[in-house]
């Protein structure tokens, strides 16, 4: 975009310009970054003044520099300093309003080659005044004519996708949860966690004893919580399975063993979970920056999975998708292309899935593939391929060719991209609640709201 100055010679009273925003969450979070203000009251999910709700004001200087945006950019523009502003405020402007700053030339100094103006800015929604004031300004006295460029980015790391989820799960009746060998710190206080956010109630199996100090090492009191002792990983594993067969527990959890030793319980052919799917795993994530969650599968069960496999992989994730309140899910079927060859086992795999999903064969979602993974997540990138379809750019489950790009795929959004991501195997007759010990408390909170919702939709319990 072409942008112009206006030259100390080109004004005259009575020049007006506007510009209008919409006033964010994550604008208030970067502006508290940024000066170094963190009052609560600007916090969009903090109670500044104790009244019980969270008041998220924009603070009076953020408004002011919807001011100054007109002022460097447009009225007088580039080249302008300043040299004095004043700030009446009439009103308060929240995060969710969308705000109108305007300023109108009203006098010129030829000595020094100042302006004044009048500035304002206006809530747009009942024109209600926010703030009005008086700038002085050196203006430019050389005319410069630029293009815009872009600044570089900034991606705002908050988590809003697991906050929604949690705000979701939170009313629903707590989860019993067999949590298995929560013998370590981070174990434990992840099910205790999940417990004061009434996403569970857990049945602790494993050894009392190590349970015991794993409570006294996070000052954790473990009154009126169930304890079911079992000293060996193995059989505490088939413990949590038959509490789910006698009607105890709604759900398993991994605590401190091995993920081999509770899948070997749970797909045991006589007393494990089966359902005559197969075990899928789905890491839901939460991806800085992108407007959806993102899930992936299957990057931690499966290891080469067939095209059998891949049906319930597919089904699965979909399902799944549909707990948390997507709607449609998009899926894109990923490969190193996005055109089938013949040469390349997943392509063919992906193109077979959408097909089998136009048929009925997998349904309750929208099947695309072979997708390459820039133009499943990027419309511009689809877009430049000629690809047009309601799930290509805008893909909200990502199904991976094999383990081996699943984890890459997932431990790259987690480490590079800063992600959390919840883990849950689909497929049993419960859900699976996967953690690794990496994981922090909100990715543990997570985990278990995505199985409360899960449970709950599979269910009806409410």
């Amino acid at each position: 975009m072409k942008i112009e100055n206006r030259t100390f010679d080109e004004l005259k009273p009575g020049d007006t310009e506007t510009l209008r925003r919409l006033c964010t969450q994550d604008d208030l979070l970067v502006f508290a970054n940024v000066s170094g203000n963190h009052n609560p009251m600007h916090i969009f999910d903090a109670d500044g003044d104790g009244d019980g709700v969270n008041e998220a004001v924009a603070p009076g200087l953020f408004v002011g520099s919807l001011v100054t945006a007109i002022l460097g950019n447009i009225l007088p523009g580039a080249g302008t300093l300043y040299r004095a502003q004043s700030f009446t405020f009439h009103n308060r402007a929240h995060a969710g309003d969308e705000l109108e700053s305007r300023v109108t030339v009203t006098g010129k100094n030829d000595r020094d080659y100042t302006v004044t103006l009048a500035t304002e800015v206006r809530r747009v929604s009942d024109d209600a005044l926010i703030l009005s004031g008086v700038a002085e300004v050196e203006a430019p006295r050389r005319k410069l004519s630029y293009s815009s460029h872009d600044l570089p980015g900034l991606i705002v790391q908050r988590h809003r996708h697991f906050e929604k989820l949690l705000k979701q799960a939170e009313p629903l009746p707590a989860l019993v949860t067999a949590v298995v060998c929560p013998e370590e710190e981070n174990s434990l206080g992840g099910a205790l966690k999940a417990r004061e956010h009434t996403l569970i109630e857990p049945i602790l199996v494993g050894d009392p004893q190590k349970i015991a100090a794993a409570a006294a090492a996070i000052g954790a009191d473990l009154t009126g919580i169930e304890i079911v002792p079992e000293s060996n990983h193995d059989a505490a594993a088939a413990r949590a399975v038959m509490l789910v067969h006698e009607g105890r527990a709604e759900a398993v959890m991994k605590g401190h063993l091995h993920t081999d030793q509770l899948l070997r319980a749970a797909v045991d052919r006589t007393h494990g979970l089966r359902t005559g799917r197969r075990f899928t795993h789905v890491f839901v994530m939460d991806v800085p920056g992108i407007a959806h969650p993102i899930l992936v599968t299957d990057a931690a069960i499966n290891i080469a999975p067939d095209l059998r496999t891949k049906m319930d992989i597919v089904q699965n994730a979909i399902d799944l998708a549909i707990s948390i309140g997507i709607t449609e899910p998009k899926v894109g079927v990923l490969s190193a292309v996005e055109t089938v060859n013949p040469d390349i086992a997943s392509s063919v795999d992906a193109a077979l899935l959408s097909k089998m999903a136009e048929r009925g064969q997998i349904t309750g979602g929208l099947v695309e593939g072979p997708l390459a993974m820039d133009n499943a997540v990027d419309l511009a990138a689809a877009r430049t391929k000629g690809i047009t379809s309601p799930v290509a750019g805008r893909a909200e489950v990502l199904v991976v060719p094999d383990i081996d790009a699943g984890n890459m795929l997932a431990k790259q959004l987690s480490y590079i991209s800063h992600a959390e991501a919840a883990g849950l195997v689909i497929g049993a007759r419960v859900p699976i609640i996967l953690n690794s010990r990496a994981d922090d408390e909100m990715a543990r909170l997570a985990s278990c709201a995505v199985a409360a919702l899960h449970h709950a939709r599979v269910t009806g319990a409410t």
